[in-house]
């Protein structure tokens, strides 16, 4: 049973008119008569009951009516996802991101995407660190990584959305926290709390190397998870911590005030990752999408750590 045949039969079923079927098909009267012929042939028996003056629909003919739409309606429908799957309407993005400093931003992009592409499967996924968002990018089980890397391996793309800046969290009650900055020097004898020792976590990386410059070996007393538990800690006065200016943004603890830090660095890049060999289309609409939320901002000077 072929296509062609199926929408012959349709048209003379509701024509109950050879001829005026064949106009509505755009074809003459004898294509369409063997385009009903054959499929007579094929199902083994007669369709419409034909006389001089009418058309009518056998009872195998009936049978077929609901059938044959289905079958129309479903190629209709084939057509229709191939053709908004080769627009980016449709289709699966992951994104992969880490810390609390970015939710904001994914649920931001998270709303456009609802929005206007709502045939967009837009899968969100949480780690506590951005080495790992960007492994699963490498190895293609998520198609978008955002996150703070000191590296980006050949053959990823990526496009800055923040650039950060280093800031203490401190409790309202600390001596320091009246202040409108600190330095590193300011923390010396204080207790810090971090996130774990693990590949990627660069603000572990960023404070030892701001203490060393300041000259002294951070004393750091708790270890936490995530950056939420991070701040919680800050909250209950085990310790200060380094962090970012997007946590300070985004992040609100009863308790906890964040504090810029003077020291001279260069900012801290928040960016998208996206492997360069993937060409889904709804991956590329994804990312036209990401520039109108989470706009690369202009660049900025920098500077770098100095030792003294």
């Amino acid at each position: 049973m072929e296509i062609q045949q199926i929408r012959a039969f349709l048209a003379v079923a509701e024509e109950l008119h050879f001829g005026r079927a064949a106009a509505k098909l755009f074809m003459a009267q004898p294509p369409l008569s063997r385009a009903i012929q054959n499929l007579e042939r094929e199902l083994g028996t007669l369709l419409f009951a034909r006389s001089t003056r009418s058309v009518r629909l056998t009872p195998a003919g009936e049978a077929l009516v609901q059938p044959a739409t289905d079958i129309l309606d479903g190629v209709r429908r084939a057509g229709v996802a191939v053709s908004s799957a080769g627009k980016g309407e449709t289709g699966r993005v992951r994104v992969a991101f880490a810390g609390a400093s970015s939710h904001v931003m994914v649920g931001t992009l998270a709303k456009l995407v609802r929005a206007t592409h709502p045939g967009i499967d837009f899968e969100l996924y949480s780690s506590n660190f951005a080495t790992p968002a960007l492994d699963k990018v490498i190895n293609q089980e998520m198609e978008i990584g955002l996150g703070r890397w000191n590296f980006i391996p050949a053959g990823i793309k990526h496009r800055v959305i923040a650039y950060e800046n280093l800031v203490i969290a401190i409790h309202s009650s600390h001596p320091l926290a009246d202040r409108q900055s600190v330095s590193m020097k300011d923390l010396v004898g204080e207790h810090f709390v971090t996130l774990p020792q693990d590949p990627g976590a660069i603000l572990r990386d960023y404070l030892m190397r701001l203490a060393s410059t300041a000259g002294f070996v951070p004393s750091i007393v708790q270890v936490a998870p995530d950056t939420w538990t991070l701040v919680s800690l800050v909250a209950a006065e085990i310790g200060v911590a380094l962090t970012v200016s997007t946590v300070a943004e985004n992040v609100h603890y009863p308790g906890v005030v964040f504090l810029p830090l003077d020291d001279e660095m260069a900012p801290i890049l928040l960016q998208l990752v996206w492997r360069a060999d993937n060409d889904s289309p709804a991956l590329r609409e994804v990312l036209r999408l990401s520039e109108e939320v989470l706009p690369t901002p202009p660049v900025i000077p920098t500077t770098e750590i100095h030792a003294e």
